[in-house]
């Protein structure tokens, strides 16, 4: 059951005739904090009902693959590259989904002139160049490659660790230049060494394995990985308290959120061996580039291979040009074989997306992937249809000034961001500085229910989903005795049910070549009770009807 209550400045309704659109987008005030995504080996792929993806935009360069993948499945791809924010802004509108790597920045305003967009892909592992948050809301899918890159990113950090060990990158400069010195360039073993793993998903788990094979012993933290599945790896997990003495060297695999910005800081490094290596193949700000350079010059830090910076291109040399610094301009998905599979894996994710499979990569699944299973598809349905039939009743009414939307039930408490912004949006019901908030219902509703009050004069409607389709139950008060099919051509009028209304009402709208082909009473008869009528089409004026009814309003679905 789907309850909604909305209350608006007091003024009769006459609404003109309208269609449902998804052309709108409103911004949720109480928005949850970001999803980031941290590989979770124990979780298992969501199942969702089909999705309609006809274009995508791919906004960078990608593999050939991608496009080609996508083209054979029926979808229309254009490719635009290195597009400034305002020309994005203005084509964006016409996706429905949108393809980049890591350049392209997909921000709040981007996602705002959405207004078609289903699905964000991210050919790649990082999605900080995405507003989760701001996709999240707008129920957009943001999608990454959990794997595509994961070997290639493995590779490059042994190669930094074991060149961090032998000073290669300056012993190779040094011989270049004409010099011979063996003294200089004096290394150490990785054997026997101890290897500190933050971030144990799947780059943490190859580099793990791979720095086994060097006789390396490797240790580890990560939050979601169960101890007991890292140790299959042979990674003893502890706390990062426990970590940061243990470590010869030290390497980071995780994404960049508010927790991860500056992990290794001064207080870190100080609980540090003294010497100690550290690597960098994530992301540009995990390890604070200040306290590191602070580490170096100390000696507290031992040497540092950064694949990743804070400014990409760096600005600030002092970390490049340190002779213990070797670092890469962002290499670790810059292999052959990781562009091809990210390319294939974002296109081939998508495709399972529009054919209903499973939900691969979803970073905000959290939140979305309960919207996308077949009951919670017709719930969102439902909402639409009494979103739009709510906008056909208060057309005439003062935009609203605050909603307040309650669900009960696990599906709808899954979806009720994304509910919220069908019923909300596809209805036109509120200005962007509406206020929204939100509570959970424990009694007295069915099981499933969504149910919105703002403030003014009170609207509440009540549907559910039966047979597969959604249906009206009452509309403000008026219980009707068979539930409406909320389909096809509607009109809603309120007025006294006297036993000439059905004619007289009949008469009025066949003056205007409208035909009568359904008619629903309501079971009580309240003062002006509604009722509503399916017809063979719309009233081309509502104003027609002013001498039968005291309100009316009508909508296609």
């Amino acid at each position: 059951l789907l309850c909604l209550f909305l209350f608006f400045p007091s003024s009769s309704v006459n609404s003109a005739p309208i269609k449902r659109t998804h052309h709108h987008h409103h911004q949720f005030t109480n928005s949850p904090n970001r999803l980031p995504r941290i590989h979770n080996p124990t979780e298992k792929n969501p199942k969702m009902a089909p999705t309609s993806i006809k274009s995508v935009l791919i906004s960078e360069s990608v593999d050939p693959r991608c496009r080609a993948i996508l083209e054979e499945n029926g979808i229309l791809v254009t490719e635009k590259q290195n597009m400034k924010k305002e020309e994005l802004i203005a084509e964006i509108g016409l996706y429905d989904g949108l393809v980049v790597r890591s350049a392209t920045k997909v921000t709040a305003d981007i996602i705002s002139a959405a207004h078609n967009l289903k699905i964000i892909g991210r050919a790649g592992t990082g999605v900080d160049n995405v507003d989760v948050n701001a996709a999240t809301h707008k129920g957009i899918i943001v999608m990454n490659t959990p794997s595509g890159n994961t070997i290639s990113a493995a590779e490059l950090t042994c190669a930094l660790l074991m060149s961090l060990s032998r000073n290669v990158p300056q012993a190779v400069m040094s011989m270049k230049e004409g010099n011979w010195d063996r003294k200089k360039f004096m290394g150490s073993e990785l054997y026997g060494k101890v290897l500190g793993i933050v971030g144990l998903g799947r780059i943490g788990k190859e580099v793990a394995t791979r720095m086994q094979a060097f006789g390396m012993k490797t240790v580890g933290y990560d939050p979601i990985t169960p101890l007991e599945v890292s140790a299959t790896w042979g990674v003893e997990q502890m706390s990062l308290e426990q970590l940061w003495p243990l470590c010869d060297y030290i390497t980071v695999h995780t994404p960049l959120m508010p927790s991860t910005v500056g992990l290794l800081n001064d207080n870190t490094f100080a609980k540090c061996k003294k010497g100690v290596k550290v690597v960098n193949c994530a992301r540009g700000g995990i390890i604070d580039e200040a306290a590191l350079l602070r580490a170096l010059e100390s000696g507290q830090c031992g040497g540092a291979g950064l694949d990743v910076f804070n400014e990409e291109p760096p600005k600030n040399r002092s970390l490049v040009d340190h002779p213990n610094v070797i670092c890469c301009p962002h290499l670790g998905a810059s292999t052959k074989e990781a562009q091809a599979r990210c390319g294939e894996d974002i296109a081939q994710q998508i495709v399972d997306m529009v054919k209903g499979k499973n939900l691969v990569g979803a970073v905000n699944a959290q939140v979305l992937a309960g919207t996308f299973s077949q009951e919670s598809h017709l719930l969102i349905k439902l909402g639409e249809s009494l979103g739009a039939l709510l906008q056909s009743c208060s057309a005439d009414k003062k935009p609203l000034s605050r909603v307040q939307i309650t669900t009960q039930g696990e599906t709808a408490s899954l979806t009720c961001f994304v509910l919220g912004n069908y019923i909300l949006v596809v209805g036109k019901l509120c200005s962007l500085l509406c206020l929204i908030t939100w509570r959970q219902h424990k009694i007295g509703f069915s099981p499933e229910f969504v149910e919105l009050v703002a403030g003014g004069c009170s609207y509440r409607v009540s549907g559910s989903v039966q047979g597969g389709a959604p249906v009206l139950l009452e509309l403000n008060g008026s219980v009707f005795r068979q539930p409406i099919a909320l389909c096809g051509n509607l009109l809603f009028f309120r007025a006294s049910g006297g036993p000439q209304l059905l004619s007289s009402m009949a008469g009025v709208l066949a003056a205007n070549g409208v035909e009568i082909q359904s008619f629903s009473a309501p079971t009580a008869h309240p003062e002006d009770p509604w009722h509503c009528v399916g017809v063979s089409s719309l009233l081309p004026d509502l104003s027609v009807l002013k001498p039968s009814v005291k309100d009316a309003a009508q909508l296609q679905i």
